[in-house]
């Protein structure tokens, strides 16, 4: 069940991004900040909202997310599926390209754009990733019962899909059918 509510919440998953207050906080302040959990973290250890070396950030995770969910794809068909301008998805995946998370390769439909896909470091940092966000999710339900979750995920999926089919955009799901 927490796989498919996390697909449904996927559009707010962030990390935490320090404002200037975090920024002049002490070594200690910090210390203490991260021993006894962030608010905004959604884990005991005040990890799971926070960016560093081994995260990513939410862009890379939806892009990520996305060449999962329906496999290799051209900068166009990103750019048409997240709505965004192509320079924009050119950039955000030239990024990931640098970083080895993202490879080009040809088009295996013979069509002439080249097509992007996960390279196994991208595979396996968002499966870590993806694994963090639920973990994080499953805290942040911990106290409510099954009952409660399951209506939070029903009502947040009849959300989305009425904003889908209104902006006639699907998000890729196992079950993408019109009802709930």
């Amino acid at each position: 069940m927490l796989e498919r509510l996390e697909r449904e919440l996927m559009l707010v998953a962030r990390c935490h991004v320090l404002t200037p207050r975090d920024r002049k906080a002490t070594g200690a302040d910090a210390a203490a900040e991260a021993r006894s959990g962030d608010a905004r973290s959604g884990d005991a250890d005040g990890t799971a909202g926070r960016c560093g070396p081994d995260r990513l950030d939410r862009s890379a995770y939806l892009l990520l997310s996305r060449l999962d969910a329906e496999g290799a794809m051209s900068i166009g068909q990103l750019a048409d599926a997240f709505q965004l301008d192509v320079s924009t998805v050119n950039r955000q995946t030239g990024n990931l390209v640098r970083s080895g998370l993202l490879e080009r390769i040809p088009d295996p439909d013979g069509g002439l754009a080249r097509k992007l896909r996960a390279t196994t470091e991208g595979a396996d940092r968002f499966t870590a990733e993806r694994d963090r966000r639920r973990a994080a999710l499953a805290g942040l339900l911990e106290g409510w019962t099954p009952e409660e979750v399951a209506r939070f995920e029903e009502m947040l999926t009849r959300f989305n899909r009425e904003v889908e089919t209104k902006e006639g955009h699907l998000w890729p799901r196992e079950d993408n059918t019109a009802g709930v």
